[in-house]
């Protein structure tokens, strides 16, 4: 049976675009968390950091992701940090299946440098160490994801493919 999958990893690494064409693929609903966030708070993730700060939008971030996990199986694309936080983890851990999307850095970088989504956790002035320090920081639980694609220059086809063979 199909669980609901849950795709996790790095600001920029394409979890978005590979969530909405799995999800085409595997004819189930997609979700993105951010968006979800944005919605339910009427504002951007970067206005709510700004206003609220971090820790704020950390607790919505749990309460809705908590959430989003429950119910008919579905393709999500989890924020970059919110596989940080435990009970969003042991969750997904219960009741689906979490892929870390994971492209090189120098991948990362040449995304979020041409982005006009303004992240705001980066510093623009030192993108690249901004990012390795992220990076730094999160491995250690992306690694908890249940499995890990490497993405070169796989477009979202081949990737998506790569997914659909290992459910």
């Amino acid at each position: 049976m199909l669980k609901t999958i849950v795709l996790v990893g790095m600001m920029g690494s394409g979890k978005t675009s590979i969530g909405k064409e799995l999800a085409k693929s595997l004819n189930i609903n997609f979700i993105d968390s951010d968006k979800e966030i944005e919605l339910k708070c009427k504002k951007t993730i970067s206005q709510i950091f700004e206003t609220k700060g971090e820790i704020y939008f950390r607790k919505i971030e749990e309460k809705l992701c908590v959430k989003l996990i429950d119910g008919n199986p579905k393709v999500v694309s989890l924020g970059g940090g919110a596989f940080l936080n435990s009970a969003i983890r042991r969750k997904i851990n219960k009741l689906g299946l979490s892929i870390w999307i994971s492209p090189s850095l120098e991948t990362i970088y040449e995304r979020l440098n041409k982005s006009k989504n303004k992240r705001p956790l980066l510093n623009y002035k030192n993108l690249k160490r901004s990012i390795k320090e992220i990076y730094d920081s999160r491995k250690e639980q992306y690694n908890k994801a249940n499995y890990t694609i490497r993405t070169k220059s796989d477009n979202k086809k081949n990737i998506v493919k790569k997914i659909i063979e290992i459910l």
